[in-house]
């Protein structure tokens, strides 16, 4: 008994000893810990603030891409991804729920949002296992609208994730030259980049620096009301300023679009560029597409991913000839009134023709000769001042090198100038090839009293974060040919269109003097080496510039393989898109025909609260266009706004107090239609492409938000062919009123 009591006492000895040990083992620890306030080295303040400090990314935007006058051509904006958290780990019953609470309730709220049914919403939300459920595409590409909509009915547990978007509001609009972006995964995250044209080129600028924020939260995720949140400011990208004029751009994209319709080419590219400075104005090609949509191209054409007047080199045609006859006038070798055997020209024993199989015109002078683009006239010209010197010109035009514009993947094209008949054939514009911005950049210096301006189309490039502008400024690329010889080659290409021979009459424009040559160049056929035959296997092209004393604008459209039937020819369908857009261009600019003089630009002034008499004064007497939009009789808004510039001619929208009427908008450009839609609140629905033909609801009658409006547009040979005869019908009906006020006078005086 004694022995057992013995062992009881020395094992409750061992035990009292071992938690003693273990009790001062652990208050030790404690003690440590709350002294040093570190645990393996490790600092415990840190370890447990970091458990409850959270980061949010705050996005950057990328930087915005603009015309000359800062209309928005490509932008951000954003779309949401909607959630639900669905966690039978998170209460429902706290003050803020972070969890869905009501699932029949979030199901039937949901459903007025996005297209998905009611019940297969509350499937989703009765899900097992999950923490949060998405809706499929149903709950994608939410708007910024429609997010706001569905957080004011205040549903616990809803969720919503940015994403960043590129907006291109204009549709097919210098596609090829702006470029676009597409959301790529990239260290974890998505981000917009650049994949064409300025997107591309100018990445690194256009994408901003992503910013964060940190803050402390409670166990359940709370944000703590006195926690200290430190903020990383996001860096916005960079605003890039194109040379791009969206009102000359418009006048292009519709034309184009007109013409490649009717003659559907295997390409096509036009460029209206400013010869004084080198900016390049407008820019278009086909086939293109909206880069707001791309899944809707078809067909593999490999150049609708290529910028063409930048990246295509081809045979250039009689449009060299331009070239040509300045370097003949430069070097003094040319004499217009001097005369010439035409038809045949022998190289060695290689004939070259000219376009009439070698008929020619018999002895004619080389003015004549030009007037009817003779290869042979040319042939002479180059036996005149020698292959060598005209090699030089060649490359003072700035031929077989780049012309450094600030685009992506720009070629150089090619001088064919090694054997005999090669140096011949290129002063007439087959085998050299080039690009159309090396075609631009050498007719600039016909254009611009011999200096030659590099083409350019960014015009300048703004930090937001910092206001920090760097503008482009224009850079003389050379001075192949002096001023008079500049004036001298003008003349001569003035009797091109206006010549009794001349091979470019199409292109007149009624009022100016376009100075320009015609062209039409064979194509390589890529599978025999030789060119190709058949009427419609050339590249049909016009290079013009006007007023020709003084030009203010140069236009290049080339036209591949048209699909011509009948008596159709390839200079008409080119005509069909240089006449209007440069004789729309000339009139938007404000250049007077016939004396190139420029209209002023005026400050709209203050119209509010001002008659309708009094207002019309105003807006005339600054050489503007009054349009009254309403039957009251004081000026309530007005379009463009007080104190913007407008060019002389320009409308300014007047709305008054009264009922909102409905003006004549029949020859009104699409812009200055859409103006009336802005100010009075109507939508209106436009077919067609071009300007103003017809409008469903008639001038002066009353118009409201339930109005429907609907706007025909059409070419501008169709509408100067509608008012002539609609001009024609209304001076019939006037001769018949006439006639019978006449016949009643004389009727009462028989009375009498």
């Amino acid at each position: 008994m004694k022995r057992r009591i013995g062992n009881m006492r020395r094992g409750a000895l061992v035990l009292f000893i071992f938690f003693t040990i273990l009790f001062l083992l652990v208050s030790g620890r404690f003690l440590y810990l709350q002294i040093t306030g570190e645990a393996n080295g490790v600092p415990l303040a840190a370890k447990a603030s970091k458990q409850h400090l959270k980061s949010s990314v705050i996005e950057a935007k990328r930087g915005s891409i603009l015309d000359r006058k800062g209309e928005v051509l490509a932008e951000d904006t954003a779309s949401y991804t909607i959630a639900a958290v669905v966690s039978d780990k998170l209460p429902k019953t706290t003050k803020n729920p972070m969890r869905v609470v009501d699932e029949e309730k979030t199901a039937q709220v949901l459903a007025k949002y996005i297209p998905m049914d009611e019940s297969d919403i509350l499937d989703k939300l009765n899900e097992k296992g999950k923490y949060q459920v998405e809706f499929g595409a149903a709950g994608k590409n939410i708007s910024t609208e429609t997010k706001a909509a569905i957080e004011k009915e205040d549903l616990p547990g809803i969720e919503f994730t940015r994403q960043s978007e590129r907006f291109y509001p204009n549709g097919t609009f210098a596609t090829q030259l702006i470029g676009f972006a597409q959301q790529e995964e990239e260290k974890n995250t998505t981000v917009l980049e650049g994949k064409m044209g300025i997107e591309s080129q100018y990445n690194d600028k256009l994408t901003g620096t992503n910013g964060k924020i940190d803050y402390s939260t409670d166990r359940m995720g709370y944000i703590l009301p006195n926690s200290k949140n430190k903020v990383t400011k996001a860096k916005d990208g960079e605003d890039i300023t194109l040379t791009l004029d969206k009102k000359i751009q418009t006048f292009l994209e519709d034309t184009m679009t007109t013409v490649d319709a009717k003659y559907n080419p295997k390409n096509m590219m036009a460029v209206v560029a400013d010869p004084k400075t080198g900016e390049i104005l407008a820019i278009s090609q086909r086939p293109s597409f909206n880069p707001a949509d791309r899944s809707t191209i078809t067909g593999n054409s490999s150049s609708i991913w290529q910028d063409l007047p930048v990246e295509y080199a081809y045979e250039p045609g009689s449009v060299m000839k331009i070239i040509s006859l300045a370097s003949a006038i430069d070097s003094n070798v040319y004499n217009p009134n001097e005369y010439y055997q035409s038809g045949t020209y022998n190289v060695g024993d290689i004939p070259i023709h000219d376009h009439n199989n070698g008929a020619g015109w018999g002895s004619i002078t080389y003015r004549e000769g030009v007037e009817r683009s003779s290869n042979v006239a040319f042939a002479k010209l180059l036996n005149k001042m020698g292959t060598d010197t005209f090699h030089t010109y060649l490359d003072e035009f700035g031929f077989g090198k780049k012309t450094g514009i600030d685009l992506p993947n720009e070629t150089s094209g090619k001088i064919l100038y090694n054997y005999p008949i090669e140096k011949v054939t290129t002063v007439f514009g087959q085998g050299t090839t080039v690009s159309m911005m090396q075609m631009i950049q050498a007719a600039s210096a016909i254009a611009s009293d011999g200096t030659m301006k590099q083409p350019y189309v960014v015009s300048k490039v703004t930090d937001p974060n910092t206001g920090k502008t760097t503008e482009t400024k224009t850079k003389n690329a050379g001075k192949p040919i002096s001023a008079e010889t500049a004036k001298k080659t003008r003349d001569e290409l003035k009797n091109v269109i206006s010549g009794e021979h001349g091979t470019g009459k199409l292109y007149a424009i009624p009022g100016y003097d376009v100075a320009g040559k015609t062209g039409t160049s064979q194509i390589p056929d890529p599978k025999t080496g030789k060119y190709m035959t058949g009427a419609d296997n050339y590249i049909f092209s016009f290079l013009g510039m006007a007023p020709a004393d003084d030009p203010e604008l140069v236009i290049y459209v080339t036209m591949q393989q048209p699909q011509l039937s009948g008596s159709e020819t390839g200079g008409e369908a080119v005509s069909e898109v240089f006449n209007p857009v440069m004789k729309n261009s000339l009139q938007y600019m404000n250049i007077k025909p016939g004396d190139a003089e420029k209209l002023a630009s005026e400050k709209v002034p203050v119209l509010a609260d001002r008659s309708v008499a009094d207002a019309k004064k105003a807006v005339s007497d600054k050489g503007l266009e009054p349009i009254v939009v309403g039957n009251g009789k004081k000026i309530v808004q007005q379009l463009p706004q007080a104190n913007s510039d407008l060019m002389q001619g320009q409308k300014v929208i007047l709305m008054t107090d009264g009922d909102m009427t409905a003006p004549n908008m029949v020859t009104w450009s699409k812009d200055d239609a859409l103006k009336v839609s802005e100010i009075t609140g109507v939508p209106f629905e436009f077919s067609g492409s071009g300007y103003v033909k017809s409008q469903s609801v008639s001038a002066g009658s009353v118009i409201n938000s339930k109005t429907k409006m609907k706007i025909t547009l059409a070419p501008p040979e169709q509408i100067s062919q509608f008012n002539q005869n609609h001009d024609q019908d209304e001076a019939e009906k006037n001769k018949k009123a006439t006639d019978i006020q006449e016949n009643a006078g004389i009727g009462d005086l028989l009375n009498q």
